[in-house]
């Protein structure tokens, strides 16, 4: 059994076709506990800040930041229904260019596979250290974090001539 994705985007329990399809989201109907998890609000992947419970009203109040553009949301649900709960994952990739007309990065995975078209981040320290580590000949790691069809980078990692990983 694996979750599939109904007319309307929701992801239901049925038998997986065979083209292998793999959702983005899922239904969750037991009661989202935990601050630093993920959900979707507006269609948009974020993670949770601040949980806010109003017995009287018997909902929920969230309080997410969305993961790829920083925008923060309120939304409430029931303490009783189901929301949508993005997959997110997190790979790491060695940068191998970088092109600065348009902005794009390629990287190389843990297999040798090339992936381009991957977009600078905006963050300006993060900008600054993977561009900096890559003009200097140094091996620069970006990890990206994909979610809903979306990637951004949002992390890097230097390995200066010591041979000792540094987180930056």
């Amino acid at each position: 059994m694996v979750h599939n994705r109904d007319l309307w985007g929701f992801v239901s329990i049925k038998n997986c076709p065979p083209n292998g399809y793999k959702p983005e989201t899922e239904i969750v109907v037991e009661k989202v506990k935990d601050v630093k998890s993920f959900i979707c609000v507006d269609d948009n992947p974020c993670k949770i800040v601040e949980i806010r419970t109003a017995f009287a009203a018997a909902k929920n109040q969230f309080i997410a930041v969305d993961i790829f553009t920083g925008k923060v949301y309120k939304t409430t649900f029931p303490l009783s229904g189901t929301c949508r709960v993005p997959f997110v994952t997190l790979s790491d990739y060695e940068l191998v260019g970088i092109s600065e007309e348009d902005s794009l990065v390629t990287v190389l995975d843990d297999k040798g596979y090339v992936k381009g078209a991957l977009k600078l981040p905006t963050d300006q320290d993060l900008l600054s250290q993977i561009k900096f580590g890559f003009e200097e000949g140094k091996d620069v790691f970006v990890s990206v974090a994909s979610a809903m069809g979306m990637e951004q980078i949002v992390a890097s990692k230097i390995l200066d001539p010591k041979l000792k990983l540094k987180q930056v």
